[in-house]
């Protein structure tokens, strides 16, 4: 099934002149969300990799179910405040603002090979801070998954120097 006729379009969200991908509709479908997930699955084919981590929170709906089928194991990558053992965080730049993302420190071990997910690249910029918390554990950037990305916002391009992407489905 296409999955791009699965996902709605939902024009000035969160504000004025933004046309929102609105990926919901996938998880209401359980046959589009299995087709997304083996599909995600199959873009990893022949990268090796020891670890998932997945960023909160859309990224759970994709790095858990994964995990789980290739018996790997899925680290979580949180707002700050959210984890409860000694994390490692990062803070960035957001367009108004920042934001911060942790990790727990015993979550990644030096050499570990990762695989960032979430479920839509725009421009890159919490999967750019995701790596530096994989790089900064001694662990390696393996690549980035989505399932959307917005091609025309440059996401890509900004994180090529971390690790490979790689997206299901593409708007540009």
């Amino acid at each position: 099934m296409d999955l791009r006729k699965i996902i709605r379009d939902v024009p000035d969200f969160p504000k004025p002149g933004i046309l929102f991908k609105d990926i919901t509709p996938v998880m209401e479908n359980p046959a589009a969300y299995r087709q997304a997930l083996e599909e995600m699955t199959a873009l990893l084919d022949g990268v090796p990799y020891d670890k998932l981590a997945a960023i909160e929170s859309r990224g759970f709906i994709f790095g858990g179910p994964m995990a789980v089928e290739q018996d790997k194991a899925m680290v979580l990558f949180r707002k700050v405040g959210k984890l409860p053992a000694k994390t490692r965080q990062v803070t960035y730049d957001l367009e108004y603002g920042t934001a911060t993302l942790e990790v727990h420190l015993d979550a990644l071990k030096q050499g570990d090979r990762v695989i960032i997910v979430d479920d839509l690249l725009a421009t890159g910029g919490t999967a750019r801070a995701s790596a530096q918390l994989v790089r900064a554990s001694g662990a390696v950037v393996a690549g980035f998954l989505f399932m959307v990305e917005l091609e025309f916002l440059g996401g890509a391009e900004l994180l090529q120097e971390a690790g490979p992407v790689f997206s299901l489905v593409k708007y540009s």
